[in-house]
């Protein structure tokens, strides 16, 4: 080999170590994201959640549990933010039927909250799909039960 060819060898090799490094860092960010889901076995827009958050990359382990009740206040879910289902995704919990890319946004922006709600069960909000659909709000509460808007649909 002539020593002119040397500096492009050894940038060849730069480029395609950056190259693997940066596939294998993109790689890594595509596993699933693993959400624990706490619900009725009889619940079927539960169960609709549920196939909304695989279809949108999330590994769903699901607990079926009668009485949601003890689950939602260890959780420190407010009663007036409780919902037919519990999440809990990477410390946070997901109450009611947030949407998939609502909780995406959550665990990038990792905001100082226990998690989001969405109250009630609005129509139109995922595992709800109807013929019409309601506008609803996300809401991000803290510890002390306090909420603020986090998504509007």
């Amino acid at each position: 080999m002539s020593l002119r060819r040397i500096p492009f060898v050894i940038a060849a090799l730069a480029l395609t170590s950056a190259s693997g490094m940066a596939l294998a860092h993109s790689v890594e960010h595509m596993d699933p994201i693993a959400i624990t889901v706490y619900k009725s076995p009889t619940c079927g827009c539960c169960a609709n959640w549920v196939d909304h958050l695989r279809k949108h990359g999330f590994r769903v382990t699901v607990k079926d549990t009668i009485d949601l009740d003890p689950i939602k206040q260890k959780l420190g879910v407010p009663d007036r933010l409780a919902s037919c289902h519990t999440g809990v995704v990477r410390g946070y919990v997901v109450e009611g039927h947030a949407p998939a890319d609502d909780i995406k946004k959550m665990l990038k922006e990792r905001p100082k909250v226990v998690g989001i709600a969405v109250p009630g069960m609005p129509m139109g909000s995922p595992g709800m799909e109807g013929p019409r659909s309601d506008s609803y709000e996300v809401l991000a509460f803290d510890k002390q039960g306090k909420t603020k808007v986090f998504a509007r649909h």
